[in-house]
């Protein structure tokens, strides 16, 4: 079944003014513990830009802001990861639970067209995985990686979506 459009919703190419929305957006400990594979240090704004320039400069990356009403409310991306193309996203923890990070995926895959794609998502980020199955995710594998956020090793579910 596919999510309802959200008409409110938008989404945009990210320019460099947004920034630093997408760094206070990011600022909260509580959604790093969630997402598990963020950085080790949420506060660290060198670390932020050298890593959004290298985003912003990579033409293989894909990546949109996600717009509601005219105001910003996070961020979604392909890139690759282990030669796979492979979604990845952002929203602020206020706007948690509406819908959004599950109709802005959406618009995302639409736009994207690349199939098979790939997503990774930490064992107990529930949310998140229903977010990917809602948008035709399947479960693929199970990986283990270091959480820098965390200090320890992490089970990661794979999800691939192929049409």
């Amino acid at each position: 079944m596919e999510p309802l459009r959200d008409r409110s919703l938008d989404l945009r190419k990210v320019i460099e003014a947004d920034l630093p929305i997408f760094f206070t957006q990011q600022l909260d400990k509580s959604a790093h513990e969630m997402a598990a594979f963020t950085v080790k240090d949420p506060e660290d704004i060198d670390g932020f830009t050298a890593r959004w320039t290298m985003i912003l400069n990579n033409d293989s990356i894909v990546k949109r802001a996600i717009v509601r009403n005219g105001q910003i409310v996070g961020n979604v991306l392909c890139f690759e990861l282990f030669g796979l193309p492979t979604i990845g996203y952002w929203i602020d923890k206020s706007f948690w639970g509406k819908g959004i990070a599950t109709n802005a995926l959406s618009l995302f895959l639409e736009e994207l067209r690349i199939r098979p794609v790939y997503a990774r998502v930490a064992h107990d980020n529930i949310a998140s995985i229903r977010v990917l199955e809602k948008n035709g995710f399947q479960p693929f594998g199970v990986d283990r990686a270091f959480s820098e956020v965390r200090g320890e090793e992490v089970e990661e579910l794979i999800l691939i979506k192929h049409t």
